[in-house]
């Protein structure tokens, strides 16, 4: 085999374990669980407990709300957001906050939200008998 070969392959080599590195660091959804039992930043996917309410006063102190929310396992726990609410959070349909656990708290250092869809004006019903109705 030619050294140009030979340097080219390891060097390809390389290039793959880099890759492969670079994801094996990238984080999956975790649970309240998960995120319990380490203490570091976690991905938690879930959705706000609306029946539970929410903390927020923008006059005794702008930086501080407070909420809960249920995992998608279904454990709800107490979140603690150090920044504004976030605009439009009641709307949101999910989120994925991330920061990490302390006792039965998640602090979350950030919240993303998904948002109904602007562009979803036209709504389809399947009624029982199979028949399709579309409304506006």
């Amino acid at each position: 085999m030619k050294k140009s070969a030979i340097i080219g392959l390891i060097t390809i080599a390389l290039c793959v374990c880099f890759l492969v590195s670079l994801n094996a660091d990238t984080s999956s959804y975790s649970t309240f669980q998960e995120a319990s039992q380490e203490s570091r930043e976690f991905h938690v996917m879930g959705y706000w407990e609306k029946e539970k309410g929410m903390y927020y006063d923008a006059e005794k102190d702008a930086n501080h709300f407070a909420f809960y929310m249920k995992d998608e396992k279904g454990a709800v726990n107490k979140v603690v957001y150090n920044g504004t609410k976030p605009q439009d959070f009641e709307r949101s349909e999910k989120l994925v906050l991330i920061g990490q656990m302390e006792d039965d708290t998640f602090y979350a250092s950030k919240i993303l939200m998904k948002c109904p869809s602007k562009y979803n004006d036209d709504l389809v019903e399947v009624k029982q008998d199979g028949t399709v109705e579309q409304s506006n």
